[in-house]
């Protein structure tokens, strides 16, 4: 009977079985379920990751392995276990072929998952290539050859261009694994491949040196600085191929009584290897970047084009195009937009036209030389549109033709708030859609190191700043200058304003946008004509390197990176620094130094700064060291800075006798004997951490829990907050060595004898207005709801509930999504130090954050907004029982929270026996004295 279940979703299952980490024989039973045709997407793909961990786990695990792969492996086809990857090849081949208690009891399986995992390593016999694993003096040779699942082609193209008429291609490909450290014995031909009965144009091609390569490569220990390539070709190839092909298409028509159609021709790009003896074929795929996204078109005639283009998929295809229906005019009169349109060399009194999927009526007008298309739309109907949508003609018994912009003009019109555009994509297609007007950048130079913005935005009532956004939802605001429909933005990518501090922006990608008065978020969008003078190059600023770039055809973005050395880059740069570099350096004897690591680079902040500062105070002469990620922050005083992940990075904490950090170190990092480590941690926990969480305990162990045993190791000195605090993180992290109970460092300030002076200079930086109350919301991270970026509680009704008499401040946790915070009041989720928004604060409202044992030294009310207490009771676990121990209300609605505030005298008043129990319980060592404790007993 059939059940309704395909194959590909069986396959779907096994992987999110292998995902979830499921149980061993769930997951070969769905593997049986999905069929003895997808046996090589299951062995080399979810099942074959698994194998590899199960092998690590034990002798328990790998005897589960084998007792239940052998049977399925039985099912399988000898072609299928042939063609998989040779190390899955050699896997399968002893799991069904050696004894059990060998397999389960010895190391054979886990020195060859070991082998597997390191740099590929290739030899070559004869004409043939094998791979360096175990046991090759025992095993056949054939289950060691490289086959096609072995030779894997990675390929990048860096640019596309038109030149005196010839189309010239220039990037680098490679067989991943096969090292081409030069130009011998290695030829590379990019072939374009047609319809089959079509013979395939060979480009002309030859290799280039590419060092950049050997950086940006997956494959640790290999070289690829001879995979670049340049290739070459002119139209005249493909046009008398398109041509045959178009006289074989128009025969076919006529012989079934249909008139003859230009159709485009389509070549997909391949490249042939011959490497050292190993050949291999593979699709060019990956566009760099910008410019190379959008590969410019050639017209080798009037109505034919040759241009190069992208799949979905990123694979570089190269189309010959006969434009069969040209845009010629676009008027907007009221509530009517008029598209004329040209049929060249066609005769046609009727047809359709199309929008997207919508069929609308069209006038079909012969005239000389072809036929003139009209094409009436509705302004209103097209302004209750969300996306753009293409244009397209159908004469009647002729296939549908796309609509191309050729000479006629791109079109924005706008009506009240909103715009119609007639605009070309990439590969000059007409696009018609309705929104509301949008910022359209018509230049971006930079002018020394500014990064100057021009454009057209004819919204009068529009924004009046321009926002950068972080993927990671970290936002910037530039202010633009306006006169009447033209703004100028200036922007310094190197130092950006936060909250009184200069920063570069972090590396990643920043999308361009504007927040319009209504609370639309109003895309930035590149002028069309702009494109091809727009300068993508890279400028280096301070240690950082910015690039302007167009993706996508037409999205600006600003891309920002670290400015590194080569041998740095890549998994290569990285893999010689850990493998190589670090144990070399862990050999040399230890300085007297101490590295200090706040939230892996990102801070400076937390307990970690306070003991830094304290040293400081006390005239400590021996060297500091600082690591910081992405250009961060610059400490005060005589520190050395070093760039998370650089080279100096691994010889400091290779060579330092203290490191002081408040979270996990580098996974690469491994303390000696006679480095002392200091574990502040981030707070005492509310909620499950460690080996407490429901995932930690599941059999297998997930990786995580192996890293995090690998890191406590580690530890000499954890601090502990309370005697509470102490036995709670021995259990979670499994630690066995010292606890230092002194009290977080980090909340001395919240009662030093300074802090109203602190306190004033903070209220300044945050813009904060004198003698108002603040109320700070922080609430924790949802492990089940990491991408909500909804502020649960009502700030409008706490706004008008509190009055102006209040300042609202939001802080989002740092894994959740970047909180969407209405201008009625103030974010400060990116402000580098939660202890100075303590200190500023007069109420907190939180959840289930370790704030709430922090703020206890300000003797100030706390308010519990617990909204899913029993979900997250239940989902993550909580140590502290709030309902009946919290040093304040717990309520589950915004509207009581923001009733408790109204009267938070009366509710402190309420909770100060409970108040006082809390703090003597969990922050009975937060006496502004814990820095001196802890510095006196690792640093005096």
């Amino acid at each position: 009977m059939a059940t309704g279940v395909t194959a590909q979703e069986r396959l779907r299952a096994v992987q999110d079985l292998c995902d979830r980490g499921e149980p061993l024989e769930a997951i070969m039973e769905a593997a049986r379920a999905a069929g003895p045709d997808h046996a090589a997407e299951i062995l080399s793909g979810p099942l074959g990751a698994r194998m590899d961990q199960a092998i690590k786990r034990g002798a328990a695990r790998r005897r589960e392995l084998v007792s239940l792969l052998r049977p399925y492996l039985a099912t399988v086809d000898p072609k299928v276990k042939r063609e998989l990857p040779v190390a899955r090849r050699l896997l399968c081949h002893l799991i069904e072929h050696r004894d059990l208690d060998e397999l389960a009891d010895g190391d054979v399986l886990t020195t060859v998952v070991a082998a597997a995992a390191e740099p590929s390593k290739r030899i070559r016999k004869g004409l043939r290539w094998y791979a360096d694993l175990p046991l090759r003096d025992e095993l056949p040779p054939a289950l060691y050859r490289l086959r096609r699942a072995d030779l894997v082609p990675v390929t990048q193209i860096d640019d596309i261009v038109w030149r005196d008429g010839k189309l010239l291609v220039r990037g680098h490909a490679y067989l991943a694994g096969l090292s081409v450290r030069s130009s011998r014995f290695n030829r590379a031909t990019v072939v374009l491949r047609g319809p089959r009965w079509l013979p395939p144009v060979r480009m002309r091609t030859r290799r280039v040196l590419a060092p950049e390569a050997t950086h940006a490569a997956r494959e640790p220990g290999c070289n690829y600085d001879w995979s670049g390539f340049t290739a070459e070709l002119g139209s005249w190839p493909l046009r008398w191929r398109g041509g045959v092909r178009g006289l074989v298409s128009a025969v076919r028509r006529r012989m079934r009584h249909r008139p003859a159609v230009r159709d485009a021709t389509t070549w997909r790009a391949e490249i042939v290897f011959w490497s050292r003896g190993a050949r291999a074929t593979g699709l060019l795929r990956g566009a760099a970047v910008g410019r190379t996204e959008r590969p410019a078109g050639l017209r080798v005639k009037q109505g034919l084009w040759v241009r190069p283009v992208w799949t979905s998929d990123r694979a570089l295809q190269v189309v010959l195009q006969p434009n069969r229906a040209e845009l010629t005019s676009v008027n907007v009169d009221g509530d009517r937009l008029e598209l004329k349109i040209f049929l060249p060399g066609r005769s046609v009194t009727k047809g359709h036209a199309r929008l997207g999927g919508h069929r609308m009526a069209a006038d079909f007008t012969p005239e000389a030389g072809g036929t003139l298309v009209t094409v009436g739309l509705a302004v209103p109907a097209l302004l209750q549109e969300k996306d753009g949508r293409r244009l397209w003609v159908e004469p009647k018994g002729d296939p549908a033709a796309s609509v191309m912009l050729g000479d006629a003009a791109e079109v924005r019109a706008t009506a009240d708030d909103r715009e119609i555009t007639v605009l070309a994509d990439r590969r000059d297609r007409v696009v018609v859609s309705a929104h509301r007007i949008r910022p359209v950048l018509t230049s971006a130079v930079w002018e020394g190191e500014r990064l100057v913005l021009r454009g057209s935005y004819p919204d009068a009532a529009g924004a009046r700043a321009l926002t950068l956004r972080h993927r990671s939802g970290l936002t910037y605001t530039a202010a633009m200058e306006r006169s009447e429909d033209q703004f100028t933005v200036r922007l310094a990518p190197a130092t950006m304003d936060r909250f009184g501090e200069s920063v570069p922006l972090s590396s990643g990608t920043w999308n361009l946008s504007m927040r319009h008065p209504s609370g639309e978020i109003v895309p930035v969008r590149m002028d069309h004509a702009a494109l091809g003078a727009l300068d993508e190059d890279p400028r280096t600023i301070g240690g950082h390197a910015f690039r302007m770039v167009s993706t996508r055809f037409d999205v600006p973005v600003v891309i920002a990176e670290e400015a590194r050395p080569a041998d740095e880059k890549g998994v290569a740069g990285t893999h010689v620094l850990r493998r190589v570099f670090y144990p070399a350096q862990r050999t040399e004897p230890l300085n007297d130094a101490t590295v200090y690591v706040a939230n892996d680079g990102r801070l400076y902040s937390d307990s970690v700064r306070a003991i830094y500062e304290e040293r400081l105070r006390r005239g400590d002469e021996r060297e500091h060291i600082w690591v910081v990620k992405d250009g961060a922050f610059v400490p005060p005083g005589p520190a050395t800075v070093v760039r998370a992940g650089s080279r100096e990075h691994h010889a400091a904490l290779a060579r330092s006798r203290h490191i002081v950090t408040n979270a996990f170190l580098p996974v690469w990092f491994r303390s000696r004997e006679d480095q002392v480590v200091l574990q502040t941690w981030h707070g005492t926990p509310v909620k499950h951490v460690g080996n407490d969480q429901p995932h930690m305990t599941r059999d297998p162990r997930p990786p995580v829990w192996h890293r995090q045993a690998a890191e406590v190791r580690g530890w000499d000195v954890l601090l502990s907050q309370s005697p509470w605090a102490t036995p709670v993180l021995r259990e979670a992290f499994g630690y066995k060595g010292e606890v230092l109970e002194s009290g977080l460092p980090r909340n001395d300030v919240l009662s030093s004898p300074e802090r109203d002076r602190m306190a004033a200079e903070i209220r300044a930086r945050l813009g904060l207005a004198e003698g108002k109350r603040v109320v700070l919301y922080a609430p924790t991270w949802r492990d089940y709801d990491r991408k909500n970026a909804m502020v649960k509680l009502d700030l409008a009704k706490a706004r008008q509930a509190l009055g102006a008499d209040h300042e609202l401040l939001v802080r989002g946790h740092p894994m959740q999504a970047m909180p969407a915070v209405p201008d009625i009041a103030h974010d400060v989720s990116t402000y580098p130090d939660m202890t100075d928004l303590l200190l500023v604060a007069d109420v907190l409202v939180t959840d289930y954050s370790s704030s709430m044992f922090d703020f206890l030294a300000t003797g100030k009310p706390i308010v519990f907004y617990a909204y899913d207490l029993a979900k997250y009771a239940t989902k993550r676990g909580l140590y502290v029982d709030l309902e009946a121990q919290a040093p304040g209300p717990v309520l589950p609605t915004s509207g009581e929270v923001v009733e408790a505030l109204r009267s938070i005298d009366t509710v402190a008043a309420e909770y100060t026996d409970r108040y006082e129990t809390f703090r003597a319980t969990y922050a009975p060592k937060d006496d502004g004295k814990a820095t001196a404790r802890v510095v006196d007993h690792l640093f005096s």
